[in-house]
């Protein structure tokens, strides 16, 4: 594996020229490495030494599911308690840095490439205790309870001890970092690392009722995203509601890799936000 891309902020001189790619729609957002800069950053009650730019939050009439943020935490730096919404499952995966991240009463390190997931209700905390920033993108959603079904257990690991699993008929040209088995119907979500290397394709547009955030972690490509064909690259986010077509083109010359999010293995909505029927 080679590094991550994460950002680490700054601001553009007063002598450049706003050449910037950033697209809102209604069916996409497209926010590039170049606005990852020191004003857009926020804070966090709970955290010390710690700031982050939080890039996917639930919109009406948009992507409802999910938030993104990405996370940079400073030597020393961390929390006791990361969130008050005793509700939300977590997912983390780490980009630099090292870090103790304790998930119930198991303390373990955590560095370039580690993965958790945190079930909803699980008391959790994290200490940057490398030289460097600790940094890494932190995903939340409300976990759907579904009758008959367990919560999920942790997850800890690192991608560098998963294979990828191959799309049938790409040749390895198209392959997904699974953490978790898409056939756990615990799991209400997904959060998984999509590669393709040079020539890979998606060959038809998706077009689908999951949500996406995608992240890019390596390389570069062409991605269509509802009618538009957009170039990204490392640090680019791509934020989908549910339906927007999309596709992809990798050119090279090395892989192209993400971070993707999408939500699954739920009944449609009925009653309530977003659905027709009134609250029970």
């Amino acid at each position: 594996m080679t590094g991550y891309y994460a950002p680490t902020g700054g601001l553009p001189p007063q002598t450049s020229l706003m050449t910037g790619r950033a697209i809102f729609t209604t069916a996409y957002a497209f926010i590039p490495k170049g606005v990852f800069s020191d004003i857009v950053t926020s804070y966090l009650p709970g955290w010390t030494k710690t700031r982050l730019w939080l890039i996917a939050r639930p919109m009406t009439g948009f992507s409802e599911t999910f938030s993104q943020y990405v996370m940079e935490v400073a030597p020393g730096g961390g929390s006791d308690a990361p969130d008050a919404e005793t509700g939300a499952e977590h997912w983390l995966f780490f980009t630099h840095g090292l870090a103790t991240l304790t998930i119930g009463d198991q303390a373990q390190e955590v560095e370039s490439g580690s993965y958790a997931y945190i079930p909803p209700g699980t008391p959790w905390k994290l200490l940057a205790e490398g030289a460097e920033p600790t940094r890494f993108h932190w995903l939340r959603k409300l976990y759907e309870p579904a009758p008959g079904i367990a919560t999920p257990d942790p997850i800890l690991i690192n991608e560098r001890d998963l294979a990828p699993i191959a799309m049938p008929d790409t040749e390895g040209r198209w392959a997904t970092t699974r953490f978790a088995d898409p056939a756990d119907l615990r799991h209400d979500a997904h959060v998984n690392i999509v590669t393709f290397q040079p020539g890979g394709v998606i060959p038809f547009e998706e077009t689908h009722v999951m949500e996406h955030g995608l992240f890019v972690l390596e390389g570069k490509a062409v991605y269509k995203l509802n009618q538009d064909w957009v170039e990204v690259e490392a640090g680019d986010f791509m934020w989908l509601r549910a339906y927007c077509p999309q596709a992809c083109y990798a050119a090279g010359p090395g892989p192209f890799r993400y971070l993707l999010y999408k939500d699954v293995n739920r009944h449609a909505k009925l009653r309530g936000p977003g659905a027709f029927g009134p609250p029970r």
